[in-house]
């Protein structure tokens, strides 16, 4: 199955595994499952450090990429498709751009999320498949 991480998905799978549920981490370790982790991501990851919001131990956000392609997941980027038909996607569940996002491509490419965000959980009426 195909899987795309939400950012703190990503973070606690290579910063602090003990976060994760036993289903999300049994999800991240099976080598069946195709994992993949967006260029959103970083962007979320290095804006809040930037503005201090995200405190990394020993690592910047620039290794990110390095240590997701390490842990054994695949990194996409956005298409032009995607970015252009965000304003399709219902606002007044979840007003976090990067989270919207993320969900938007997940609808888009027929992933599923896994996130620990409830208010993502909302966009499974507009087919966001998640699991936690």
């Amino acid at each position: 199955m195909n899987f795309l991480l939400d950012t703190h998905t990503l973070i606690w799978s290579i910063l602090d595994t003990h976060k994760l549920s036993s289903k999300s981490h049994k999800i991240i370790e099976d080598p069946k499952n195709l994992i993949l982790v967006s260029a959103v991501n970083f962007w979320e990851i290095s804006l809040k450090y930037s503005l201090g919001k995200l405190v990394l131990d020993g690592i910047k956000p620039d290794d990110f990429p390095k240590l997701a392609v390490d842990s054994g997941f695949e990194l996409i980027g956005l298409t032009a498709n995607e970015t252009s038909s965000y304003h399709y996607l219902r606002g007044e569940w979840h007003r976090d751009p990067f989270d919207r996002m993320l969900i938007w491509q997940a609808i888009q490419r027929d992933l599923i999320l896994i996130s620990n965000d409830e208010d993502v959980k909302k966009y499974e009426e507009e087919g966001l498949k998640t699991i936690w």
